[in-house]
């Protein structure tokens, strides 16, 4: 036993270092955002970007607030976050429950159609996309921008929960038809509770993602009272150069919504990323 315990022991420091190192890794962006976000512009020149501040600017943080217009932003970004990544996940939720647990006719072609959709680049798209929401009218809508989000979402999401629900064993829909339940209470008692990692791994994924989208909202929301987070950094940009240590406030207030999103759903996320390891 105390052999295995010795022979163990080098194996967890090294992957205890390794996963030290990826930690600090992925850190070093956001303390570098900080740290410039807390310089004044001459520390900024003098200290560069490494330096330490002689003096912490508190003061960019406001300034950024009222520059960017983070209120309206960030207002829009919410808005439009949880609205999308909810029903995203649920049209999605329903597509994969019907291509795994229901006789769908043709029902393997159907998918194989929808999951070549993620393989679409947006950029490809963007014109006749603006073409198209320009004819509806939806040019600076909270719609114009939900729909073709969701439409970009849905073959990734589908793809993703297809391979989890296929893992479910059929016996628990066959206990549940035996109680009398329908389809739409297999998939209501059954299949989401089951699934409630995989689902929270994906609105943790699928809420960055649209967090941070800037190709379609540009053409889109074109109005700055609709613009979202990624649009209003470009009032940080002006004719001779741009306004970094205010530009790093923005960001790093900008992320805050994300991280509290990331660790309210962490345990689900983990686990969920896991489970979906193991089965494959």
């Amino acid at each position: 036993m105390r052999e295995r315990i010795a022979r163990s022991d080098p194996v967890k420091v090294v992957l205890w270092i390794t996963l030290l190192a990826i930690a600090v890794i992925w850190v070093t962006p956001v303390f570098f955002i900080l740290l410039t976000a807390l310089k004044s512009k001459p520390d900024l020149i003098n200290t560069g970007a490494f330096g330490l501040p002689t003096e912490i600017a508190w003061e960019n943080f406001t300034k950024a607030w009222d520059r960017g217009d983070l209120a309206t932003t960030i207002r829009n970004s919410v808005i439009i976050s949880f609205i999308k990544v909810p029903l995203g996940i649920f049209i999605s939720a329903l597509a994969a429950f019907a291509l795994t647990r229901l006789k769908v006719p043709l029902g393997k072609v159907a998918l194989a159609v929808i999951v070549m959709g993620a393989m679409i680049p947006v950029q490809v798209a963007l014109a006749p996309l603006f073409r198209l929401v320009l004819n509806l009218g939806l040019i600076n809508q909270y719609a114009g921008i939900l729909l073709p989000y969701i439409a970009f979402g849905v073959p990734f999401q589908v793809f993703l929960l297809t391979a989890y629900f296929k893992a479910i064993p059929r016996e628990l829909d066959e206990a549940a038809r035996i109680d009398g339940a329908s389809a739409w209470g297999i998939f209501r008692r059954v299949i989401i509770p089951l699934s409630v990692p995989a689902l929270a791994a994906l609105f943790v994924l699928d809420f960055v993602s649209t967090w941070n989208e800037f190709g379609m909202a540009l053409v889109i929301l074109q109005r700055q009272d609709m613009w979202t987070v990624p649009l209003s950094l470009q009032n940080f940009k002006g004719q001779f150069g741009n306004n970094y240590v205010e530009m790093n406030a923005a960001i790093f207030m900008s992320i805050i919504p994300v991280m509290v999103v990331y660790l309210l759903l962490q345990r689900y996320f983990v686990s969920g990323l896991t489970t979906g390891a193991v089965k494959g």
